[in-house]
């Protein structure tokens, strides 16, 4: 449990307050500054197998496992060996070097891709993905889903306009009106909504763009309709309009599955994305990422094509050795285990949150899920949008102060890792009851204030 130092003030607010001197709201990436949760940002010193400790010498159970990438769970010693010697080598070349080919076989071997280019980030493989299928196809528009994060491309931090189809405006300050003109953004799970904006521009679509299962509004499925998946029914529509069918499995990839989510569904119903985004689970926990698909697609880049893309640290040694041994060592006994681990904390937190009476939905692909505080099945950012932020952050506090650290936001996905033995499992387990009557207590107040007011 974790041991707090009362008489000081905490190494944790210390050291944010240096930061926030430093950097913009003390973080350099927004949702771990707490403001979705309230508090200080807990600075973490070291991590191993599924626990974190921080400055303060606080452990706890990981569930955000760096928000994705540490299937394996942190410092895993084979990973480690695999990244040191890689060290040794040097750090960066700026030429070709053989971990990116192997890795790069990897991939092609697990999945419905044919070629693959490495970049360092998830944003910037989506971009270039788009890059490409615009350059590709001699088409502008972009179709993507309210809810689907896919970095911070310009083009796709975009709002819904004024009409089901129409055209975005900006989603954020700093984004002109003329980047996301010629993007398109639906609500998710919506097929009509996808067949008007086909019907309206599908001459001038050049992809659309989808997380392959969604986990930035929160875990929500694509649904399966007449047997026919969501992911299918945009695969099959791209096809009809010569546009290009992006899967952005950035988050997905290689994490719900040995293939990600292809692997559970596409290999399956016979679909294959045109072109897929991957990062965090194949970088191993370095900043990696690729974008990869068709082979006729890809050759369209430079040098073998005329789709300018470019990166100084692409295919970086020490990033592929990393990604390489990590998907070496994901063998289906490591998706298993997750599972099993996953399954014991879905229904703990459940039965923890129905006992309280605290509405609650959890909601799952693969070994990735959510729980959202709210009444009704989510399936896109309009029923997400509806959870209890208020008792996500009570309940958040309360696993925090009893050592397991969640995602500091109500619309994140859950991580578990190979790492998380039974005595990782069981706090968590004992820290959900005190938690949930933390969030009960929160969510009766706020419905009776939301009464008065009314």
């Amino acid at each position: 449990m974790p041991t707090l130092d009362t008489g000081h003030v905490p190494a944790s607010e210390e050291l944010f307050a240096r930061a926030k001197a430093v950097t913009p709201g003390g973080v350099n990436s927004p949702v771990r500054a707490f403001n979705a949760v309230g508090g200080t940002p807990r600075f973490i010193r070291e991590a191993k197998g599924a626990w974190l400790t921080d400055v303060d010498g606080n452990s706890y159970v990981d569930l955000i496992c760096s928000w994705g990438p540490m299937l394996l769970g942190h410092a895993h010693p084979e990973v480690q060996a695999a990244v040191q010697a890689a060290v040794a080598r040097g750090t960066s070349y700026g030429t070709p070097t053989e971990p990116e080919v192997e890795l790069a076989e990897e991939i092609v071997a697990r999945t419905s891709v044919e070629e693959v280019r490495f970049v360092s980030s998830g944003t910037e493989a989506t971009m270039s993905a788009i890059r490409l299928a615009r350059g590709f196809t001699g088409r502008d528009v972009v179709i993507k889903f309210a809810g689907c994060y896919h970095g911070h491309v310009d083009a796709l931090l975009a709002s819904a306009g004024s009409g089901l189809a129409t055209f975005a405006v900006p989603g954020t300050p700093g984004v002109p009106a003329s980047s996301t003109e010629l993007t398109v953004v639906l609500p998710y799970n919506d097929r009509a909504a996808v067949t008007q904006a086909f019907a309206e521009y599908g001459d001038r679509v050049a992809c659309l763009i989808t997380e392959a299962a969604p986990g930035n509004m929160g875990v929500v499925p694509p649904e399966t309709q007449h047997g026919q998946s969501f992911n299918a029914f945009l695969a099959d529509t791209c096809r009809q309009h010569g546009a290009l069918f992006i899967s952005d499995e950035v988050m997905t990839g290689f994490r719900v599955t040995r293939q990600g989510q292809w692997g559970l569904d596409g290999a399956v119903e016979g679909w294959t994305p045109d072109l897929v985004t991957f990062g965090k689970v194949m970088g191993g926990g370095f900043p990696a990422a690729a974008f990869g698909g068709r082979a006729d697609v890809m050759r369209r880049l430079s040098p073998e094509g005329p789709v300018y893309q470019a990166g100084t640290l692409s295919g970086n040694p020490v990033a592929t050795t990393a990604g390489l041994a990590t998907l070496r060592l994901a063998t289906q006994e490591v998706y298993d285990h997750i599972g099993a681990a996953a399954e014991t904390v879905k229904a703990a937190a459940s039965d923890a949150l129905t006992k309280a009476g605290v509405a609650h939905v959890v909601q799952e692909s693969g070994t990735m899920f959510s729980v959202f505080f709210t009444d009704r099945p989510v399936r896109d950012f309009t029923d997400a949008s509806t959870t209890d932020v208020a008792a996500y952050a009570a309940f958040f506090h309360s696993m925090l102060r009893d050592g397991v650290y969640l995602p500091p936001s109500a619309f994140e996905a859950w991580f578990l890792s190979s790492a998380h033995d039974d005595a990782a499992v069981q706090r968590i387990v004992d820290a959900l009851p005190a938690a949930a009557d933390a969030a009960a207590r929160v969510s009766t107040s706020s419905t009776n204030e939301q009464a008065e007011i009314r």
